[in-house]
C-alpha cells in the first residue's frame, strides 16, 4: 500500500488570528505580541484573504522614524517608504498574499516559504477564503514521527516493493534510516535510497547493501 503524502491540511492551524483592512497599526503590533506570531492575514468580506501584514511590513515606520530617506532610498524603496507612513493594515500589508491550498504537500509548502522568504502562509480554498495558517514549525512536525513508525513505513513502501525476498533490512535511529543486507541488482540501490528519503520524517538515509557473498561495509 502506497503512502499518501501529508498535506498542509494535516498540520495547519485552523484557528487563525486575522485583521480587517481598517485595523489600526498599534492593534496589529499588539496582536502579534499577544499571540507571539510574526504575521497576520488581512481579510475582506466573508473572509477572503487580500493581503498579509508581517513584522517586515511594520519595521519601515521605525526605520524611517527619525531620519529623512536619502535620494537612493526614495528611488529604490518606494514601497517601504509608503508603509512607513501607513496607519492601518490596508496601508502596510503586502499584497497579493502568498497563500497555499489545503491539499498542498508539505515539501511544496516548504519550497514556497523558502522562495518567498516568509515564515507563515495563509491557507485558502478555491475562492480565496481563509481556512487556516501553516507555519515553519508546522512543517517540521513530520520529524516528530517515531523511529518505529519510520521503519514500518520504509519496510512497507520501499523494501517490500523493491526487495520482496526479505534480503534487505531496515534500521532507524534518530530518524536516520540504514538499509542493510545483500542484493543482486545494484541498480536498485539509488532507487531505494531515494524512496526511503522521500518518507516524511526521515532525516537521512545510509545504504549498507552488498552483493551476495560480500560482507556489508
Amino acid at each position: 500500500m502506497l503512502h499518501t503524502p501529508r498535506t498542509v491540511s494535516d498540520v495547519m492551524t485552523h484557528t487563525v488570528i486575522a485583521v480587517g483592512r481598517e485595523a489600526p497599526f498599534k492593534e496589529i503590533v499588539a496582536l502579534m505580541e499577544q499571540w507571539k506570531i510574526s504575521a497576520l492575514p488581512v481579510l475582506a468580506g466573508e473572509g477572503r484573504v487580500i493581503g498579509v501584514v508581517s513584522e517586515a511590513d511594520l519595521l519601515p515606520k521605525e526605520e524611517f522614524r527619525d531620519s529623512d530617506p536619502t535620494h537612493l532610498d526614495q528611488r529604490r524603496r518606494l514601497s517601504d517608504l509608503a508603509k512607513a507612513g501607513g496607519v492601518s493594515a490596508g496601508e502596510v500589508m503586502s499584497t497579493p498574499a502568498v497563500t497555499v491550498h489545503p491539499d498542498t504537500t508539505l515539501p511544496q509548502a516548504a519550497r514556497v516559504m523558502a522562495l518567498r522568504h516568509v515564515k507563515r502562509l495563509p491557507v485558502t480554498d478555491d475562492h480565496g477564503l481563509l481556512q487556516g495558517v501553516v507555519s515553519r514549525s508546522d512543517l517540521l512536525k513530520v520529524f516528530l514521527r517515531t523511529d518505529g513508525e519510520l521503519a514500518e513505513e520504509v519496510n512497507r513502501t520501499v523494501v517490500a516493493v523493491l526487495f520482496p525476498d526479505g534480503a534487505v533490512t531496515v534500521a532507524v535511529e534518530e530518524g536516520v534510516v540504514t538499509l542493510g543486507g545483500a542484493i543482486r541488482d545494484r541498480s536498485l540501490v539509488p532507487v531505494a535510497a531515494r524512496l526511503a528519503r522521500a518518507v516524511e520524517g526521515v532525516v537521512d538515509v545510509r545504504v549498507d547493501l552488498a552483493e551476495p557473498g560480500e560482507k556489508p561495509r
